[in-house]
């Protein structure tokens, strides 16, 4: 079975870099999957999983939004962040969830003045990072 190089790099730092035989991202358009010699492509990402398959074991990589270029031997993903699931803080996570619903709630009762972009995003990522960390645990 043939692979490719799959990296995933944020400002900070390269998050992953290996050879995988698959991976699913969640584009602007919806779920997409990516095989060995798919037609180049770049598109946005979604604050969602990157689902890894290599060999019969499936790793997840939180992302917060960004792009993914498909080459025809490589992969790249430039993400805001990316976070493995086993270097997940699920408390921190829990804590972010937690903080931005209180935010989101005080905004739809008119008690603050927040943005609620924002507070809507926050929310996103830590629900994505804690569904990632629970995939994990199963």
């Amino acid at each position: 079975m043939s692979t490719f190089l799959l990296e995933i790099i944020t400002p900070d730092h390269l998050a992953y870099s290996g050879e995988v035989d698959g991976l699913t991202v969640r584009g602007i358009e919806g779920e997409l999957g990516i095989l060995p010699g798919h037609i180049p492509f770049i598109t946005p990402l979604q604050v969602a999983p990157i689902n890894i398959k290599i060999g019969k074991e499936y790793t997840s990589i939180a992302v917060s939004g960004g792009f993914v270029e498909v080459r025809k031997d490589k992969v790249v993903v430039l993400a805001e962040s990316a976070e493995l699931e086993t270097e997940i803080d699920v408390e921190r996570a829990i804590a972010a969830k937690e903080r931005a619903e209180r935010r989101i709630g005080a905004k739809k009762r008119h008690q603050a003045d927040i943005d609620f972009e924002r507070a809507e995003l926050a929310l996103k990522r830590a629900m994505n990072r804690i569904n990632v960390y629970s995939h994990l645990r199963k």
